[in-house]
Formats: C-alpha cells, structure tokens, sequence
C-alpha cells in the first residue's frame, strides 16, 4: 500500500520561507518520480515541482528560482524548500507519485 504522507505548512509572511516534507512508503522510492503539486479555492490542480530518480528536477513557471526540489532516498522522502513566498502560493500542497497522492498541507501567505 503506498503512502504518502506531507508536512511543514503553515501561515508565513510574504517573503518568508517554508519547507515542506513528504515521507513515503510502500513504494520503490529511489526509481520513483517525485511531484509537488498545489490547489488553490476555486482553481485546478498544478505541478509546481517534479524530481526525477537521478535527481533532475523542473518547475512551474511561477516558482521558478524561488523553489527548489530535493530528495534523500536514504529517508524515502522528498521536499519542497520555498523561498521569497507570495500570497498567491497560497494553496494546499499535494506529494505526487505516479497517480499516489497525499492528504496535502496548507500554505498560507499572509501579513
């Protein structure tokens, strides 16, 4: 059974920087791609973020240079580090493996 299990969001200021965390299990984690997607009221769901098992990584146009992708296999877990947020980043953030998705995690920004 796979699972994918998210955290680190939160309320941050614009500006600010969050680093979310997905931890998972059940899968062959070191052969899988990896994806961070967001939600945001009212809109689609969209990729922001996608790492590959070698480590090559693309984004969203809109993060591009403020966020980046890692993974430590070791841990089975991949992250999201966000830098400079703005208040449309604001949304519910998803971990992605293959058509696996999980609970997600809000990210709110805010003054």
């Amino acid at each position: 059974q796979v699972q994918l299990v998210e955290s680190g969001g939160g309320l941050v200021q614009p500006g600010g920087s969050l680093r979310l965390s997905c931890v998972a299990s059940g899968i062959i984690f070191n052969a899988a791609t990896m994806g961070w997607y967001r939600q945001a009221p009212g809109k689609e769901r969209e990729l922001v973020a996608r790492i590959l098992p070698g480590g090559f990584a693309n984004f969203a146009d809109s993060v591009k240079g403020r966020f980046t992708i890692s993974r430590d296999n070791a841990k089975n877990t991949v992250y999201l580090q966000m830098n400079r947020l703005k208040p449309e980043d604001t949304a519910k953030y998803y971990c992605n493996q293959n058509d696996h998705w999980g609970q997600g995690t809000q990210v709110t920004v805010s003054s």
